[in-house]
Order: C-alpha cells, then structure tokens, then sequence
C-alpha cells in the first residue's frame, strides 16, 4: 500500500550565520522523496552581526542566564525574518503545506552538559505563518545521551539509494557535508537497518576558521571560492605546530565552533592567514576521510558552502592522494543541489518527526537507542 505524501518546508541557518537555506520537498518520510523548490535569504548586516557577538558572548550555561534578555529579543527577530522568507517562497508554491521543518540558529551546542540552543520561536512562527511547525529537533537526542549532531544521515540514507540506482554507484555511499562544522556519512548499503546501515560524525571545523579569519582581518565575509587563500603562502611552522596542538582523539563528539579558534594564525597578513587556516582545515577533515574509510572504498559527495571553496577542495584532495578507496565528488554532478542538502534535509526530519519515526540513531549521534527528535506545535 502506498504511503501518504506530505509537502514540507526545511529551512537551515547554519553556522556559518550569512542566512536561510528554505527547501519545499515532497515525501512520505521513508523512501519517496522529491525536491520542489529552493531559495535563499540572506541576513541583513545587523541582523548578522548580533547573531555572531550574541553568540560569541554565550560560552557557558551562567551566559545563558545574563544575557536572557537579548537572547529573547534576537529569537523573536530571527523567528519574524524566517516567517518572512516563508511567506516569500509561498508566492512561488501556491500548494498546501503540511508541515515546516524549523532548524533555527545554533548559539551554543555542549551535549556533555546536555545543553543546546537553536534559536526560533515555533510557537510565533507557527501563528504567523500559519502552519504546523516542528522545531527543537536536537534536544531529545541529547537528552538520550546523544551528542544532538549530525542529524542529516537518515536523509543521506534517501539521497544513497536514489543516486544509486540512477548513476550505478556501488555501497557504500559517503556524503561530507562543509558546512561551519565538517561531518562525514558513511551508507554502507540500500537495505533499511538503520542502525547497522548509517554511521556518521562530525571530522572538523569546514568553514568557521576560515570565514572567522576573513570577518576579522577584512571587510568580507568569507573566502569566495578560496581566492584570498589561493594568493596566500602557507606557514608551514605555524600549519605543523596547529596540526601537533589539535589532536581529535575521538570521533565520538560532536563539535562546536566554539572548539576552535583563529589564534594560531595570529600575526598573519589576511592571505596567508587564509592559506594557512584552509590547509589545517583540509587536513582534519582528511584524516576524517580516513578514519571512516578504513577496509571501504567510498565515493565521497560534497555538500555545502564549503565544497565552493575549490581552494579547500584541493588541499583535501592532495592529503588524500596515498588513499586509493577514495574518491571525493561534487554532489551538484548527481542532480541534487548542495547548496540545499540540510533543508531538505529538516524537512524530511519534520515528516519523519510528525510520524514518529526515528531521526537519530546510536551509530549516528551516540544516542543509546533511536529518538524520534522534534516538537510540534500548532498555534493557530
């Protein structure tokens, strides 16, 4: 019997904070998946700016408490600058929507002290807009002993099994997604065992180090296509001493952008500050590659603002050039957009969440058993 379709709307603000990837999809929440519409909005300079010092301000639970107030008057903000894109992309779907997948803007993510907070207000989002929204999708993930992250696997699993059978491409199946946090999936075949099927982690920084470097050191946001790092030289004494100081000993915990920062490269001019950040990125997220890899051969989809940064891409690809069993591939070559992976990704999670279905297992967050994550709200 065929399941019911649901339209969705995801939206993603990542961590990189430059604005809102929003996706319409088509799906019965487990095999049937169709991408209708994406779009992008882009943050206002203020409204950017208040986000990246809020959060920078927020370090500990204490900071949560002082600093309640601005906290509150930026959710609203944010929750009000999402309903407006959703009511944009609404002129150009004239369907019915089932459902919205609400991510919100990540400010601080400790899973140890079982905290996280994505800002967005549901319950205002669902009035305004006037739909059924799903939001708060990490929570009860880390609240099942999970790290909350990375909660895109299960739709990597959709994505697999269609790629698969359109362009012949052999199990397992990889996806890494450069976002401001990198993370690998691993697909190790079609069959529907989630939990002896999926594995995934966060590797390493993707773009924080390198947009954080470009906010300070210019009046630009990030490194378009890696053109700044591309000019730069590469200290290599600087490079070898931040390669011997970050050692990820464990791919069990999810990372925070807050788990990095910019110091090493103090004293840099912007270019070579910028080559020197893009190749500690690269090499992090190789030894990821490796790690996930070890008696697999996997082709590698990239998704993400970062997989734009043909600089990056680059240096990834030369860490990993001994590595035959692996091969690293544009996800944009198998029809799907990379830019919008994550929100069509939140809103498949929004109609698995609305059926109770998992979305987060112990092979993908360390969750001690599958959680069905998301709170719904209808507050109209």
């Amino acid at each position: 019997m065929k399941k019911k379709l649901y339209t969705a709307i995801g939206l993603m603000s990542g961590t990189s904070m430059d604005g809102i990837d929003l996706s319409i999809i088509s799906s019965d929440g487990y095999n049937e998946f169709t991408n209708i519409l994406d779009d992008y909005y882009e943050y206002d300079k203020n409204l950017q700016d208040r986000l990246v010092k809020l959060r920078d301000l927020i370090l500990t639970k204490k900071d949560f408490l002082q600093n309640s107030e601005k906290l509150r008057e930026l959710e609203r903000n944010l929750t009000l600058f999402h309903a407006d894109a959703i009511n944009q992309s609404l002129k150009k779907f004239k369907d019915p929507i089932d459902l919205i997948g609400f991510h919100g803007q990540t400010i601080f993510h400790n899973p140890h002290e079982k905290i996280t907070n994505q800002l967005g207000d549901g319950k205002l989002l669902s009035q305004i807009v006037k739909k059924k929204v799903i939001y708060d999708f990490r929570q009860a993930d880390i609240q099942n002993n999970g790290q909350g992250a990375p909660l895109t696997p299960i739709f990597h699993y959709i994505l697999s099994k269609k790629i698969s059978q359109k362009f012949n491409i052999k199990f397992p199946i990889g996806f890494l997604n450069i976002g401001g946090i990198a993370n690998v999936t691993k697909v190790i075949n079609g069959s529907d065992n989630f939990q002896n099927n999926l594995s995934a982690f966060d590797i390493g920084p993707g773009n924080c180090l390198i947009d954080e470097w470009v906010r300070n050191n210019s009046d630009k946001k990030f490194d378009k296509n890696g053109e700044l790092s591309k000019i730069g030289k590469v200290d290599q004494l600087i490079l070898n001493q931040a390669i011997d100081n970050f050692k990820i000993d464990s791919y069990s915990q999810s990372l925070d952008i807050k788990n990095f920062d910019v110091s090493f490269a103090r004293g840099l001019s912007l270019e070579d500050g910028c080559a020197t950040i893009t190749d500690f990125t690269a090499y992090l997220i190789a030894e990821g590659l490796k790690y996930i890899c070890q008696n697999n051969s996997i082709t590698f989809l990239l998704c993400g603002g970062g997989r734009k940064n043909s600089n990056l891409v680059n240096r990834i690809k030369n860490y990993i050039s001994n590595e035959k069993n692996i091969t690293l591939e544009i996800i944009d070559s198998y029809n799907l957009n990379g830019d919008h992976i994550e929100s069509q990704a939140f809103g498949f999670l929004a109609i698995r969440s609305f059926l109770n279905l998992p979305i987060s297992f112990s092979t993908t967050t360390g969750c001690k058993e599958f959680t069905v994550g998301g709170k719904l709200v209808e507050n109209f």
